[in-house]
């Protein structure tokens, strides 16, 4: 792989484009007691929020996808077209005057979203060699890191001094900035082109790449089993004071930042010994962190060690799935589909062993169990030595 070859600024602005997206999805977090206030509800409706925004993802992606491929749509046009929806549907809900609006327009940005990542995904595939794909994937990929880090707080500190309404704009601001960049900077036509329909779903028969897609879903589905509960696990169990929680999320998003750039550099030539020793300190640092008791520092280490893990694979799974098949835009907007499937259900999963009386920690042991099950799934390649399989074998 060649580290000093020069990415081409659309790859950069592929990331920015996707940090717009994951902003949007999770800022409601940030901003939950205004918006239950505005729009008369209880938190609970306001959290519904996040969940028919993923709930569009998982579901209404592939299909609308499938739609544009059997018309024959370009990526670029695709992503286009789709992007000037999602802004059209977050200016709906930055104006909504009703909660049933609100959802609506939260439902369409969620759909355009998983197609959008999707196809900025492909583009990016197709804007650099082979050898380069997972490190060009890595900087994609940094604007979901970022947006944790610097987007959801940076829309809580808008919608604190100016507003829900003012937040909600200025994500949709930067959402009208990508799209007109991308219909003016991304290249006409993709190497190679894209595929028709037909083609792509003879590629979805393929168990390299339900088996890439399963160990995505295990690796996500096994971070949110934790790290949807970790707020309350570091002030109840930690013993942290609720003003430092948001410094260490703030250290957990560089983490990932960290870690996502570390796998991408080795994505591509080692992507099952990624994967492999990724998932193998995910499993240690959640059980650690479960048996951690009163050690301060071996609970904020093993919460750091899951940081530097975790969602940082990414690179390393997006590659897997480029090498088990073309990454056209159905392959790609459907790991996407898969990826927030396991989102759901390792978030539902955590919530249940709570809900059960496990106590607060018993989420970072089903995240364990989870991570677990994806080393298992990725034991068979690296025990035959197919840790730097050929693209598309």
């Amino acid at each position: 792989m060649s580290a000093r070859a020069k990415l081409p600024f659309t790859i950069y602005l592929l990331g920015a484009t996707i940090f717009s997206l994951v902003t949007a999805e999770f800022m409601v977090a940030g901003m939950m007691p205004a918006l239950a206030e505005a729009f008369s509800v209880s938190l609970g409706e306001v959290g519904n929020l996040i969940a028919f925004y993923a709930l569009g993802m998982a579901l209404g992606g592939p299909p609308v996808t499938m739609l544009l491929l059997s018309r024959g749509i370009g990526s670029k046009p695709a992503l286009v077209g789709l992007l000037a929806v999602y802004v059209l549907a977050g200016a709906l809900a930055a104006a909504a005057t009703s909660y049933p609006v609100l959802a609506l327009a939260r439902i369409i940005m969620g759909v355009s979203s998983a197609a959008c990542i999707g196809l900025c995904m492909t583009l990016c595939a197709a804007m650099v060699a082979n050898q380069e794909r997972g490190r060009a994937v890595s900087v994609v990929l940094a604007g979901l890191m970022l947006s944790p880090v610097a987007g959801v707080p940076l829309t809580a500190w808008i919608e604190q001094h100016h507003g829900w309404r003012a937040s909600s704009w200025a994500v949709v601001g930067l959402a009208l900035i990508c799209t007109l960049l991308a219909a003016i900077r991304l290249p006409k036509a993709e190497a190679g082109g894209e595929a028709r329909l037909g083609e792509q779903i003879r590629t979805l028969r393929t168990r390299r790449l339900w088996g890439a897609y399963l160990t995505s879903g295990l690796i996500i589905g096994a971070t949110f089993a934790a790290f949807s509960y970790c707020t309350p696990i570091l002030i109840e169990e930690v013993g942290l004071a609720p003003g430092q929680v948001a410094p260490m999320l703030a250290l957990y998003g560089v983490a990932n930042l960290i870690g996502n750039m570390l796998v991408g550099r080795f994505a591509d030539s080692h992507t099952f010994t990624a994967l492999g020793l990724g998932l193998i300190m995910l499993v240690l640092a959640m059980a650690g962190f479960a048996l951690a008791g009163d050690n301060l520092w071996l609970n904020l280490g093993c919460f750091i060690a899951i940081g530097l893990t975790g969602v940082a694979l990414n690179p390393a799974m997006v590659a897997r799935v480029m090498k088990a098949a073309e990454p056209g835009a159905l392959v790609n907007t459907l790991h996407t589909s898969v990826i927030t499937a396991g989102l759901a259900f390792g978030s539902w999963a955590g919530g249940a062993a709570i809900e059960a009386g496990y106590g607060l920690r018993a989420p970072l042991w089903v995240g364990a169990a989870i991570a677990l099950v994806g080393l298992l799934s990725v034991s068979r390649p690296l025990a035959s030595g197919r840790v730097a399989a050929s693209p598309c074998t």
